[in-house]
């Protein structure tokens, strides 16, 4: 599933969906040493939707409470990163991050540390490719986690109308941990001219993959 809202065209999402599938693969490769498991991501399916339906679209998905870790970057293109779990997954991960040594008082314990430790790997592994690909310098702040619905995650306020400006680029990813119950996804919070400076990157790194007449 593609749907960019006219923000890309098709050379551009499939070349969008390449330097992040090389980042999550990347990320997950970090992860599984990390971890010692054998990890597995999906290739990414890729959107870009407002606030509002990125909401409705994780409400669809997850019906529960949803757990995320948070980090900001800032560069060429700028914007805030989110790794999403389910938050009857994020236990899950916790044990298979702490070689399942804890009881269950400390894997609650452990748990915002574990998840920001896993989120820090996963996020910047991916965005760091991505940028390294785009030839570019990505700053990133640390990790933070946040829980809450889709309205917190994606920082939508009914009293605040300019909540609802900005897009989100939402990448579907089937994220699994062998012998777990463990899925998650990745956003990516964007301004408008942060997406326009994507798409001037994306170009750049096309006409040096396929030519100039790939412009």
């Amino acid at each position: 599933m593609t749907r960019t809202g006219g923000y890309l065209d098709e050379l551009e999402q499939d070349a969008l969906t390449e330097l992040v599938n090389i980042g999550v693969s990347r990320a997950a490769a970090s992860l599984r040493k990390m971890i010692g498991h054998q990890v597995l991501l999906s290739v990414p399916a890729l959107e870009i939707v407002s606030r509002t339906v990125a909401a409705t679209l994780i409400r669809e998905r997850e019906g529960g409470d949803l757990v995320a870790v948070r980090q900001d970057f800032e560069g060429a293109f700028s914007g805030r990163a989110l790794l999403i779990f389910p938050e009857a997954n994020s236990l899950a991960l916790v044990r298979a991050v702490t070689g399942d040594e804890l009881d269950e008082a400390g894997v609650l314990e452990m748990e915002d540390e574990a998840l920001s430790e896993t989120g820090n790997v996963v996020l910047y592994g991916c965005l760091a490719t991505m940028a390294n690909m785009l030839k570019r310098p990505l700053e990133m702040s640390l990790p933070a986690v946040i829980r809450g619905d889709g309205q917190v995650l994606f920082e939508l306020s009914d009293t605040d109308p300019s909540s609802t400006t900005g897009v989100v680029l939402f990448l579907y990813i089937n994220f699994s941990v062998s012998g777990r119950d463990i899925r998650g996804y990745i956003a990516m919070l964007m301004d408008l001219p942060s997406i326009e400076a994507l798409k001037v990157l994306i170009a750049e790194f096309l006409e040096r993959i396929v030519g100039a007449d790939a412009s």
